[in-house]
């Protein structure tokens, strides 16, 4: 939101890791915004008995980073220590260990689950309902801790992540940022995003009293459900989801296809603004097909989004499964190749103007 600077901030953040037979690397880039916003969350193993579970989100904040930074540190823990994501008779607590980073943050690395114990994994619905309260719990302690400062803290951010457990993988998003699943070569799933012009959350918006002006809530917010953002958040008589800015994820479970599950992709609309969901997912797989570098794919995407007119901060995360492409000796040929006569080009035109 707001201001811009001269030229764009090219310096990149980058982390990448692998377990869980799952290997993820991450890229995010401050471009043409004042200020870097963006957060991001990796982690390998869930603590409380759920070792062979992994978490990814990234986090698009606007007016100010606070929100986005506490939610890469805290949202994890919200989630998996509150009792509906245990459910019924299924014990543990202890804190999770955040692989997390933004503005200019280092990454670290993820969390390890209790060694030995073996224990039930909770039902989807205990997940999915546990994840819903999750967000719910952290929007009301951070409006808590707000309310200390005199509300000092005006920020808020969207939030787009993925859960996979071992036969699942739970799709989470609030908010404008985007998720997709890449299986059996095409773009098989992507989240719906959250925009204050779509039917259902205008309805909630108006409801609220509210309005949707130039496609923003009350002409001033582009997103309808996001964390933090509390001055949209003081309607009377109305509960936490049904507030001019709703912080209620929604949340998607798909059974993983080890056969045909590729990647999954998480990005800020910085990315989406200027790359539709079949372009990137295309981009992804060919630039598989000549490199398994997963930062060095992930800065490719960043780059084009900045070359293709995006300005806002950028962040993404590729998270690959077993079943993603391979490198191919016909496409690293081809790259090959086409490096070599786009040099030729290049340096037949330095000589043409040499020889001027």
């Amino acid at each position: 939101m707001g201001a811009f600077l001269d030229k764009p901030k090219m310096e990149k953040h980058n982390l990448h890791g692998e377990g869980n037979s799952l290997r993820y690397a991450l890229s995010s880039m401050q471009g043409w915004r004042v200020e870097m916003e963006d957060a991001h969350t990796a982690v390998i193993g869930l603590p409380n008995g759920l070792a062979p579970w992994s978490f990814f989100a990234v986090y698009d904040g606007h007016a100010g980073s606070q929100v986005a930074r506490y939610c890469c540190e805290h949202l994890l823990d919200h989630i998996t220590n509150n009792p509906d994501f245990r459910g019924v008779g299924w014990g543990g607590s202890g804190s999770v260990v955040v692989g997390c980073g933004g503005s200019g943050g280092g990454g670290r690395g993820g969390g390890g689950g209790e060694e030995g114990s073996e224990r039930p994994e909770p039902s989807v619905e205990s997940v999915k309902k546990g994840i819903r309260t999750g967000f719910l719990q952290i929007d009301e302690h951070m409006r808590a801790l707000s309310e200390r400062k005199h509300g000092a803290d005006r920020s808020g951010s969207t939030a787009v992540g993925v859960m996979i457990s071992p036969r699942h993988i739970y799709f989470i998003n609030c908010g404008d940022s985007r998720a997709l699943l890449s299986r059996g070569g095409r773009v098989h799933f992507f989240t719906q995003d959250h925009k204050p012009s779509n039917p259902a959350e205008k309805e909630r918006i108006q409801n609220a009293g509210g309005s949707v002006m130039i496609q923003r809530v009350n002409g001033s917010l582009a997103v309808s459900r996001a964390l933090g953002d509390f001055d949209y958040k003081s309607v009377h008589g109305k509960g936490p989801t049904e507030q001019l800015v709703s912080p209620e994820p929604e949340v998607y479970e798909i059974e993983r296809s080890e056969a045909e599950d590729e990647f999954v992709v998480l990005a800020c609309d910085g990315i989406w603004d200027v790359m539709a969901n079949e372009e990137l997912c295309d981009f992804v797989r060919s630039r598989l097909e000549v490199t398994d570098d997963l930062e060095s794919v992930c800065n490719e995407i960043v780059d084009t989004c900045l070359y293709k007119g995006s300005r806002d901060n950028m962040s993404v995360v590729l998270v690959c499964f077993p079943g993603a492409p391979k490198i191919s000796p016909e496409a690293v040929k081809r790259e090959a190749e086409l490096d070599k006569y786009l040099q030729s080009r290049v340096e037949g035109g330095a000589s043409k103007k040499a020889n001027k």
